[in-house]
């Protein structure tokens, strides 16, 4: 006969948890890096992207690469925030997904198929950051409590 103990659902929540939060700062960290990758392409070379005519979002290429660039700095550095399962970087980490996800829409006409794969990166960062609880949260320094 097995018995259950009351802080085991809760052990495998906080570990479930954990888990998300590390993936989302992972995420986060390689979808900065190839954010910055991607806006100093944008920056040195405009050969590399399609050039398209009549477009309602058009900017220079070399405007999109300052925007990605500086989006995927912010990204690098709140990803260490998130290691820390601090609130702050929950926030931001959003937020800045949610910025990538429409940088990368409105730029979508000069790099089709790496766009898509930046907003698919970024939409499962903001899902990993909002399905966890702050109850949930690991505490890096939390003395296990007695039961």
């Amino acid at each position: 006969m097995t018995t259950t103990h009351p802080g085991s659902a809760r052990t495998s929540l906080r570990e479930w948890a954990t888990g998300v939060t590390v993936f989302a700062a992972i995420m986060l960290m390689i979808g900065g890096i190839l954010d910055v990758m991607r806006g100093i392409a944008e920056i040195a070379d405009d050969d590399i992207f399609v050039s398209t005519r009549n477009y309602v979002f058009e900017f220079n290429l070399t405007a999109w690469g300052w925007i990605h660039l500086a989006l995927g700095v912010l990204a690098f550095v709140v990803s260490f925030g998130l290691f820390r399962a601090s609130t702050w970087a929950r926030v931001l980490g959003v937020g800045i997904a949610g910025l990538v996800i429409i940088s990368n829409c409105l730029s979508l006409p000069y790099y089709p198929v790496w766009s898509i794969i930046m907003i698919a990166i970024s939409g499962f960062i903001i899902w990993a950051l909002c399905a966890m609880r702050k109850d949930d949260a690991f505490v890096p320094f939390e003395s296990p409590r007695e039961t």
